[in-house]
Order: structure tokens, then sequence, then C-alpha cells
């Protein structure tokens, strides 16, 4: 039976074949560690997890980690099993298991700046102290045990024990890393703060503990505490455990890992309108449908969940060298499955292009094919569609320009309007302003290429104050020129109203201009939202007050709510295109409208028709009440400057 007695105890092989270790150590830990690292990359590798710099630190921690839990095990049965007194390797690894923790610590710190994307002011200091103290404590590792100051072993296997270099380096780490925490707290998220911290208190009392008991096994197993918390709060990116989707956001950085790389992907694109409200899900027949279609139509391809009803597929094309032939597959397949479930659908397939992929905007990219292709429709992407997404985001760049600027006579801005024919006095004594862009890459921009736009990325009320102020200038110049008219109207999102400040903004604006209030007048559409009702109505009350006339525009479009309109005091309802051109279907239809524009003109509202384009148009409004009417039979929009040939002056 072979002894060797080792910090006081004794080790032994005994005769029952099993190893026991010095200083109460077990290398069950360790084992635990090497097999928990081994278990997380097979993870990260079989599932979708985004490719970003501090995965690439988290991939080299787990690497780190795997190391000094190998080099603990090599370490400790080396020690166990010398006979002659020759310790030389025993010291190398020892000082390489040192080598990693310390590693694994500064990469802890490298994590930290990277998640807390600190100024290059601030992160150059802390790398600085950190790389210092890293190469200092391992210096010093190995310099104290080379000359015996620090670890060291008597010939009979004795340990003697000097300066714990590696306890101190631990220490300065942490209170580095403690620092870092502290001081830039509020950089991430509380709960993603709370979870390192809790691991870090965990692992910090591990060793503690371990040190008051005298057992170094679990000293990687510290380690990996926080390991494990950054997997979980910062990389995890869950699927959808009944469809296999994961969220849009990590789709900008498939598209961007790939891009890096030059690697061409492609993408199959479906959206149901029909599931397309928050709150909806697919139905399980299509769930089921989904992830088949997902794992066998295309190798590794990854599934994401864009809204509830839209879901786009991506796979590299290298892996799918004979993805034409696959898209066939599968769009044959579809067609089957349309058949079965019934429901609308658009799709749009391709191959990802260089110039959308550099800006990681493929679902924008989508979308603007899907608004402008037919339902039930199957779409390969065209170069026109480059081409329109291009455009589309040249005008977006230009309204966050207009919106960043805030000038109120930005040349971009185009002030046009449309006269408008008053039938009791047969003048045209009003007009509605309407709005153009005029960018310098791509000429004319008309509102339906950008209003919807600016709506949705919250620029629509600079808009606004921009062809506010230019109306309440050609105001001016009309009136100073002695001009006769009663108006312009301005169009208003009910968006914009939301705006705490937009009763304010508008005060401002004509008030500064010095023009009487009446005349100017504001076009709103009619919102189905309760909320946005209340609101309206308060701005109307307020702005009214004040001599501003309302136009309610639109009116025919949608689900006219009468109880609502008859609550909000507009002066003119406006009869949509729509209601004329259903005027002139039948005789039941022209009644129809007709008993509307009655009804609205006994209650002391005038009512306007817009879209009159002939003669007959003209006779039919005039037989249904009408007080104004607008449209192409009178003139197309044209610049505002050009106002004062339809108006006359004052005699």
């Amino acid at each position: 039976m072979h002894f060797i007695t080792v910090y006081g105890v004794t080790a032994n092989m005994g005769e029952t074949g099993i190893q026991v270790y010095f200083d109460n150590y077990s290398p069950i830990g360790d084992i635990t560690v090497m097999a928990t690292c081994i278990f997380i990359v097979a993870l990260v590798f079989t599932s979708y997890v985004k490719k970003s710099k501090s995965f690439k630190i988290f991939l080299n921690l787990i690497v780190y980690l795997f190391l000094a839990a190998a080099t603990n095990v090599f370490y400790h049965n080396m020690y166990a099993g010398i006979t002659d007194g020759n310790y030389r390797w025993v010291y190398i690894l020892r000082c390489a298991f040192h080598a990693f923790l310390f590693s694994n610590l500064l990469l802890y710190i490298v994590y930290i700046v990277e998640l807390q994307r600190l100024e290059l002011a601030k992160k150059v200091p802390v790398m600085i102290i950190s790389v210092i103290l890293y190469f200092f404590a391992i210096a010093v590792d190995i310099f104290t045990t080379v000359s015996g100051k620090g670890f060291k072993l008597t010939k009979n296997g004795r340990a003697v024990n000097g300066v714990d270099v590696f306890f101190w380096g631990y220490i300065s780490f942490i209170i580095i890393i403690a620092f870092l925490m502290l001081v830039n707290r509020k950089r991430l998220y509380k709960q993603v703060m709370l979870g390192f911290y809790a691991t870090m208190i965990i692992s910090f009392v591990l060793l503690f503990i371990q040190g008051i008991v005298g057992n170094n096994s679990y000293t990687v197993v510290s380690f990996m505490f926080p390991v494990l918390a950054m997997l979980y709060l910062v990389h995890s990116n869950p699927y959808d455990i009944e469809l296999g989707a994961i969220d849009a956001k990590a789709l900008e950085d498939l598209v961007s890992y790939n891009y890096e790389k030059k690697r061409s992907m492609i993408f199959f694109s479906l959206y149901l309108p029909d599931f397309d409200e928050e709150g909806k899900q697919f139905t399980k027949e299509i769930q089921t449908a989904i992830r088949r279609f997902a794992s066998e139509y295309f190798k590794a391809g990854v599934l994401f969940q864009v809204s509830s009803g839209h879901i786009i597929l991506m796979a590299e094309k290298r892996r799918n060298p004979d993805y034409e032939n696959r898209v066939n597959k599968i769009i044959n397949a579809f067609n089957v499955e349309k058949e079965k479930f019934g429901y609308d659908f658009k799709i749009v397939l391709g191959e990802t292009v260089d110039e959308v992929s550099r800006r990681k905007e493929y679902v924008s990219f989508i979308r603007i094919i899907q608004d402008h292709i037919d339902m039930n429709t199957i779409h390969m992407v065209e170069y026109e569609d480059i081409e329109r997404f291009n455009n589309y985001e040249y005008v977006l760049s230009e309204l966050e320009d207009i919106y960043r600027k805030k000038d109120l006579r930005d040349t971009r801005v185009m002030a046009y309007c449309q006269p408008v024919y008053n039938i009791q006095t047969k003048k045209y004594d009003t007009a509605e302003a309407l709005m153009r862009l005029k960018l310098p890459d791509i000429g004319m921009v008309y509102p339906d290429k950008f209003i919807g736009l600016a709506e949705a990325n919250g620029y629509i009320h600079v808009l606004t104050q921009i062809i506010l102020q230019k109306t309440c200038d050609e105001i001016k110049n009309l009136l100073k020129k002695g001009y006769d008219f009663k108006r312009i109207s301005v169009n208003v999102s009910v968006l914009e109203m939301r705006d705490e400040k937009f009763t304010s903004d508008i005060e401002q604006i004509i008030d500064a201009s010095g023009i009487p209030e009446e005349k100017v007048a504001i076009e709103l559409t009619e919102s189905q939202s309760e909320s946005d009702f209340e609101l309206m109505k308060d701005i109307i009350d307020s702005l009214k007050g004040k001599g501003v006339k309302f136009y309610l525009d639109d009116f025919g479009t949608g689900f006219s709510n009468m109880e609502r309109i008859m609550g909000l005091p507009f002066d003119i309802i406006k009869f949509d295109r729509s209601l004329v051109i259903a005027s002139d279907s039948d005789e039941r239809a022209e009644k129809m409208v007709s008993s509307l524009a009655n009804m609205f003109a006994e209650l002391d509202y005038s009512v306007l028709y817009e879209g009159v384009e002939n003669e007959s148009d003209e006779e039919r409004c005039i037989r249904m009440s009408a007080s104004y009417l607008q449209g192409y039979k009178y003139s197309k929009p044209i610049p505002m400057i050009e106002l004062s040939r339809f108006f006359s002056k004052k005699e």
C-alpha cells in the first residue's frame, strides 16, 4: 500500500484501488464544470444565439473554464502520485491553473466593459489597469513558486505555503469588477445587473467557505456561476416552444453575421393578415405546417416571428445550393396547404442583397414589398424592389433630418394647394393646403410615399408645423396684396394630436404670423378610438374658441360614427370622392348620399364634395346640397404661390 503525506493529510492508493486526494480535494466539481462547458458549447451551436462581440468573449470564458478545470484535475492527480520528490510538473500545472483562472477574471472585465459600451476615455484606463494586473499576477505567481517564497513542496511531499498570490490577485480583480458594476450600473437593465450581482456574491461566498473548511474542490465551480448568468441573462434567445421561431431582433444579428462572413442567404417570408393583430396566434394546424416547412425544405433554416401574423425563414445559400428546387417544392407544398386553411396571404422570396444586409433592414424591405403586391401573391424579389427600398430609406433619412432640424421654412417641404369652389358666391374663396417633398436625389415625392412613413416614425407633427407655417406665410402675403378669401385648410393627423404640445404649437405659429385665426382651418379624419375622440374634442374646443375652423375629412370612408361626429363642433363635412362615385352608380345611391348631405345642411354644417372631375359630378353634387366643390374639374394641386390666380381682390 502506497502512502504520502501532504498538508498533514495522508493520501493513498488503498487496497480498493480508489484514489484518495490531498487537501480534501474531490475531482467531482471540476469534472462537472468540464461537462457543463461541453454542454453549453453544444447548446449554443445547435440553437440560435446572437453572434455579438460579447458572445465571442463568452465562448473564450467557456474555453478557459474548461482548461482551468482540466488542469486542476491533472495537477491534483499528478501531485498525489509522485513518489520521487520531483514536483516540477506539479508547479507548472499549478501556475497554469492559476493563469487560466486569472484569464477568466480578465475576460469578466472585458465582458462587462463590452456590455456597458463604455466610452473610450472610460474603457482604456480600466483595461490598462486590468491587463497590467493580469500579467503582474501571473509573473509574481511564477516567481514566488520558482523562488520558493510562495507555494513550495518539501522532498517528503509536505506543502509549505508562503505568499498566496492567487488570493490577492483574485481580490484585486473582484475590486475592479465591483467598481465597474457599481459605477456604471445604470448602463444595463436593472434585472440583468441584479443577476450578475447575485452570482458574483454567491461565487465569492463559496470560495470563502471553501477556504474556511480547507477544501479547494469548488474553486472552478465558483467561476462557473457568472458564466451561467451570462448565458441566461444576455445570450439566451429562446424559441417559441409551439412555433419554433425566435424574435425579429435576432434576425438583424443573423443577417449582420453572415454579411460580415460574405455569405449569401435565402429568405422566405409568409404574411397572414388575418392573424396580424396583437394577442392573436396561429392555429395549431398552421403552426404544425410552419414547423414542417422550416425543417423539411431548407437545411439549417432559422425561423423568425416578426409579428403575430408574419414569419420569415432564413437559411444559408451555401448549405442549400439547390435552393431554387427547394423554393419550388415549398411553394407547391404551400399551395396545397393554403387550399386547406383558406386564409389570405402574401409571400416574398429572394436572396439577400448586400445593400439591404449592410443596413440590417430586411423586415422593412419585405414589408415595403408586401405593401406593393396584391393579396394571395407569391413574389420573387426583383431589382425594382431594391430600388424602391433605397428610395424608401432615402426618404426616411430626409424626414429624420427635417425632424431633427425643425426648420419651419425647410425648403424640402413644398406647400401646394387645391382651390375650392364656393357654390353660393360662385368664386374660389377657400383652398386645401397639400404637402410635397422635393428631395435633392430623387426630386418630387408625393404624400402617399411619405405621410405613412412620417406617421410611423413620429415625424408627422413637424411636417404639419412646416406646412402650417408656409400656409400662414402665404395667407399673410395674400392679405397684404388685398385678396378676398375665407380660409386655407391644413390636414392634421390624429396621431400628432396625442402630443401634449400640439395645441400650443398650432397657436404659436398662427399668432407669430400675425394673421386672423379664422383664415386657418384644420382638417381632421375621424378616429375610432374613444380616447382620441375625447382628445380631439378638447383640441377643437380650444382652437375653435380662438377662431380656427374645423373640417371633418374623408367622410364616407371607414366606419363613420354619427354620434361622435355630432359630438364634435365641425364647421364643414368633406364628403369623400368615393361618395361622389357611388352617387353616380344608380338613383338609390344618389338618394342616400343626398339624404346624408341634406341632414348635415339642416344641422348648419357646410358640405364639401371632393373629387369632382366633370360637369356631371358638379351638377349631381349641387343637387345633393353641396356648399363647396373641390376636384380636378376646377384645378389640379398647384404650388401655393399660384393661388392668387384663383382668388379675387377686394373691390
